[in-house]
């Protein structure tokens, strides 16, 4: 009996333990930079992701004035890449988020979640999708 009891008692710490360690993982990763909402990305507000054709893979074209209408999805110092999204490094130092090697922005002129004004602006700008 002692030993069934030892037994089933090693299993239990085993099995905390073990849970313990998953929802510690868990709990240090990072939320994507951005979610999927009717088939296109859009950041933590709902507001539209967009793509620039000019954007050479991994690095932003869009700079200076151009991002007083298309502010990039800027990522923390600390950002790592995770799955699709990896972060460039923009002309002025900061940091940028990009999904596939494509740098993202928004729209100024988008003024609620949902919007795609920008969609084929300057035949050159594209709502991003995953």
């Amino acid at each position: 009996m002692t030993s069934i009891r030892s037994s089933i008692h090693r299993v239990s710490l085993a099995l905390t333990v073990s849970a313990t360690l998953v929802l510690g993982a868990c709990a240090v990763m990072a939320s994507p930079p951005a979610m999927t909402t009717g088939g296109m990305l859009t950041d933590a507000a709902g507001m539209t992701l967009y793509t620039f054709d000019k954007d050479a893979a991994g690095r932003s074209a869009c700079n200076g004035p151009c991002t007083k209408n298309w502010p990039p999805l800027m990522a923390p110092a600390d950002a790592k890449a995770q799955g699709d999204y990896s972060v460039v490094t923009r002309d002025d130092g900061t940091r940028q988020w990009a999904y596939k090697g494509h740098p993202l922005y928004t729209w100024a002129k988008d003024m609620k979640a949902g919007d795609t004004t920008g969609d084929g602006f300057n035949n050159a700008w594209h709502v991003a999708r995953p």
